[in-house]
């Protein structure tokens, strides 16, 4: 069926598309065309098996409809099928071949209503695994639809690995029969790849992510310290700061646990020089650092908590970022915080990049507590997300708030990528 489409594929996504596994899974980096793979799946599974509906699912509304529709509006165009989308059912239709049907799995117990014949689901692994087990127990249940000839039902999985979650448990730990894993990695559809690319990865990503999403392995992303590559000597700086120099301040709001950590810009990259900790509140966080760096002509950013434009460390009317922009301190804060993995990522991709560099150097001796809770600062055993327990968490939360906004590790969203063969 794939020869009557003409589709051009990589090794990898050709030995997925044409899996005849009741449950194959693609585990991928980014940029493989792990998605585009998923797609074509699901239109070979389609004209196979015209009368049945196929289900496709994502972890977000706004990745189905901003990624997802518009993929299978580009293979489906490529390939001269007729179709018209059902915008508030999410139910695509295709003339002589029946539907697709676009759900989330934000919210599993929705998924109800309706039969597929066959499924696929994208990024399972950006969900938390009990999140993920639920979604995935609905799912196959929804794919029940008889087939004309006995045919069993299919869903097919397409994810990029983070950590040993439920893609890993399932299909690797559980070895349950019927579940076949592919992997992918992002070399092998680089030459459908803008030419810096993989290099742009390289650059951003510490080392052990990049594992994961270039070569598309399971690694350990939730367990031991959570900035390995730190070195209190390679990442030391003897520089301190310059008079009228421009500040860039990191900060976390906590009452009695106030903390941030003081940046400065040197040849276009940030060097932490110091540090202000365990202040009662923002008031006195005002204070101190109009006391230590407030002479006039200076300029000072506060790239702070974004929670903090909802309540206050004080207990007051006014939020705390208010209260910073009445100082007169320039803020640059998101609408939200960033996705804590996310934030992670841009600190460890400063500490040390694939490519042997440090860009985030730290003055140790005027950075005591921030060096120390770099150093110190574990993931929780009990839900693989960042201890908050030993009070390690304050100075990196804000350090982090501030390079995620300044240096984020941005993956450009390849949304109409043509696969073509390997």
């Amino acid at each position: 069926m794939a020869g009557e489409l003409r589709l051009s594929l990589t090794g990898p996504q050709a030995a997925f598309v044409t899996a005849e596994d009741r449950f194959p899974a693609i585990v991928a980096g980014f940029g493989s065309g792990k998605t585009e793979a998923l797609v074509n799946r699901l239109l070979v599974r389609k004209i196979a098996y015209p009368g049945g509906w196929v289900g496709y699912y994502g972890p977000t509304f706004d990745l189905i409809n901003l990624i997802a529709v518009p993929r299978f509006e580009g293979i489906l165009e490529q390939h001269g099928f007729a179709f018209k989308l059902n915008k508030q059912e999410m139910v695509m239709k295709v003339r002589k071949l029946g539907a697709f049907v676009f759900r989330t799995m934000e919210r599993p117990e929705r998924i109800i209503g309706f039969e597929t014949a066959d499924a696929g689901v994208d990024e399972l692994d950006t969900l938390k695994i009990a999140h993920a087990e639920h979604a995935w127990r609905k799912i196959i249940a929804r794919n029940r639809q008889k087939k004309p000839n006995g045919e069993r039902n299919t869903v097919a999985v397409a994810t990029t690995p983070e950590g040993f979650r439920f893609t890993h448990r399932q299909w690797v730990k559980a070895k349950a029969d019927g579940y076949k894993l592919f992997h992918a990695s992002t070399y092998s559809n680089a030459h459908n790849l803008p030419e810096d690319y993989i290099p742009s990865l390289e650059a951003s990503y510490p080392p052990q992510l990049l594992k994961a999403y270039l070569e598309g392995q399971f690694v350990n992303l939730t367990s031991g310290a959570i900035y390995p590559d730190f070195d209190r000597k390679l990442n030391h700086t003897p520089e301190t700061i310059k008079a009228d120099e421009p500040l860039h301040i990191g900060m976390d709001f906590n009452v009695y646990k106030m903390a941030a950590v003081v940046h400065v810009m040197r040849d276009g990259l940030p060097r932490a020089l110091a540090e202000l900790v365990n202040l009662r509140d923002t008031p006195a966080m005002i204070e101190a650092i109009k006391s230590r760096y407030g002479n006039a002509g200076r300029s000072i950013t506060i790239y702070p908590d974004a929670s903090g434009d909802n309540k206050s460390s004080k207990g007051a009317s006014l939020s705390d970022i208010v209260m910073l922009k009445g100082a007169g301190f320039q803020v640059s804060v998101g609408h939200s915080n960033p996705a804590v993995k996310d934030r992670i990522a841009s600190v460890n991709g400063m500490i040390l990049n694939a490519k042997g560099e440090r860009r985030y150097l730290v003055n140790t001796d005027a950075c005591p507590i921030t060096t120390e809770c770099i150093e110190q600062q574990v993931y929780d055993e009990t839900n693989g997300e960042p201890d908050k327990k030993s009070g390690f968490d304050h100075t990196n939360d804000g350090l982090g708030y501030f390079l995620h906004r300044r240096f984020p590790i941005v993956v450009n969203t390849l949304q109409r990528l043509q696969v073509v063969g390997a």
